[in-house]
């Protein structure tokens, strides 16, 4: 059940805040000025020339669920903490930016756009709170491929020492032929 939750709550992030930034981005509101003698002049606004700072909040939630996968434990409770503010961040700014609103002939993408960017926020509140509640018992990023110390060699219960930097091969002569225009290959 872990990985389960562990995934949809990935997917909700991820989704949700691809949902508000794509629908900031949509034209909220058309106001048409109609010009003597000319074509009238159209005026489109999108949420993001209304409320430009819920741009950054659905980035933020972006990065915060590639936040999510890299951190484990405290980490991702707190990663989790800050996905739910920014999801309800963006929200109220999608409330906000369509109230009072005179979507004038934006038709119904006027009233569409707002509601999906409010419900991406929703989702990513969502997947916020189940990481700040369950984000501890969720899988941590393998450590497969990290670099991990050798131990140090015994030979009949004693430590041995390490070789010293002085005993490895000199790479530097090496490099250095090479420059000289020398084949080292050549023997």
């Amino acid at each position: 059940m872990t990985r389960r939750s562990y995934f949809l709550t990935l997917v909700a992030c991820l989704a949700g805040a691809a949902l508000s930034l794509y629908a900031i981005t949509r034209t909220w509101s058309v106001h048409l000025s109609p010009r003597p003698g000319m074509t009238d002049l159209r005026e489109a606004r999108t949420g993001t020339d209304l409320e430009p700072w819920v741009t950054g909040l659905a980035l933020v939630a972006l990065a915060g669920t590639g936040a999510l996968l890299a951190t484990s434990g405290w980490a991702r409770r707190a990663v989790g903490a800050l996905l739910a503010a920014a999801g309800l961040g963006v929200v109220i700014g999608a409330i906000a930016g369509r109230a009072g609103l005179d979507p004038g002939s934006a038709g119904a993408g006027a009233t569409a756009w707002p509601i999906l960017c409010a419900l991406g926020g929703l989702l990513v509140v969502a997947g916020g709170l189940t990481a700040a509640r369950r984000g501890h018992q969720w899988p941590r990023m393998s450590a497969r491929y990290e670099r991990k110390p050798a131990p140090p060699a015994r030979v009949a219960g004693t430590a041995v020492q390490p070789a010293t930097p002085d005993a490895t091969a000199d790479h530097r002569a090496a490099w250095d032929a090479l420059d000289r225009g020398d084949d080292p290959t050549a023997d």
